[in-house]
C-alpha cells in the first residue's frame, strides 16, 4: 500500500514538474522565435520498426502523427491504454501513432526489442506502430529526435517518458505534450482534432 501511495505522490509531483517545464519551454521558445523546419522535412527520416523492419517516415505523408517516447517500467507506461483508446478513436480518420521505446530516464525501458513488444501487444493490446529502441536525448540521440528537439518548432530536451508530438497531414509538428498530458486528455484530443 506504502509503495502504491508513494508512486502516487512521485507522479503528482512529476505531473507538476513536468507541465511547469513545458509551459516555460513554450513560453521560451515563442519569445526566442524558435528554429521551425520546412514542412515534411519529418517525412526523410528512416527508422526500424520494432520487428527490425526499415520504415521510411515518408510512408506516413498525409497523416497525422502522434509520436511518443515510451517505456515499459515508468509511472507513465498505463498510457499505453490511453494511446490505444486514442488510435482506436482515431485511426480511421487517418491518424497514427508512432511509438519509440527509450531507455534515458531512470533505465525504466531495459528490455529487447521483443521483449517490449511482447509486454505492449500482451498487457495493453497495442495495435499502434512500434519502432525499435532508440535514443532521445544525449550522447547518441537518434536523427529524427535530434529534428523534433531542435528544429521542429516545437524544441527543447525531452524531459521524461512519453512526451508527445503531434504532427499535422502536411508534416508540420503541431505541438508538443509533457508526460503528464494524458492521451485521452481534453487538451490532446482538441488539438488532435484540429490537425485531422
Amino acid at each position: 500500500m506504502e509503495n502504491n501511495a508513494g508512486t502516487r505522490a512521485a507522479l503528482i509531483i512529476g505531473n507538476l514538474v513536468f507541465g511547469t517545464k513545458e509551459k516555460i519551454r513554450k513560453i521560451r521558445g515563442k519569445l526566442m522565435g524558435e528554429k521551425t523546419a520546412e514542412a515534411g522535412k519529418i517525412y526523410h527520416f528512416t527508422v526500424d520498426t520494432i520487428d527490425g523492419q526499415k520504415k521510411s517516415l515518408s510512408d506516413y505523408e498525409g497523416k497525422a502523427l502522434l509520436i511518443v517516447n515510451v517505456a515499459s517500467l515508468c509511472g507513465y507506461t498505463p498510457q499505453y491504454e490511453g494511446l490505444e483508446k486514442l488510435y482506436r478513436q482515431f485511426s480511421n480518420r487517418g491518424f497514427k501513432i508512432l511509438a519509440f521505446p527509450a531507455n534515458e530516464f531512470g533505465q525504466q525501458e531495459p528490455g529487447s526489442n521483443q521483449e517490449i513488444a511482447h509486454f505492449c501487444r500482451t498487457k495493453y493490446s497495442v495495435s499502434f506502430d512500434l519502432f525499435a529502441k532508440i535514443k532521445v536525448k544525449g550522447e547518441g540521440i537518434h536523427p529524427l529526435y535530434e529534428f523534433l528537439t531542435t528544429e521542429s518548432g516545437h524544441n527543447g530536451e525531452i524531459p521524461w517518458n512519453f512526451t508527445k508530438f503531434l504532427v499535422d497531414r502536411k508534416g508540420n509538428v503541431a505541438d508538443r505534450f509533457g508526460p503528464q498530458v494524458e492521451p485521452l486528455s481534453k487538451e490532446l484530443i482538441q488539438k488532435i482534432e484540429s490537425v485531422l
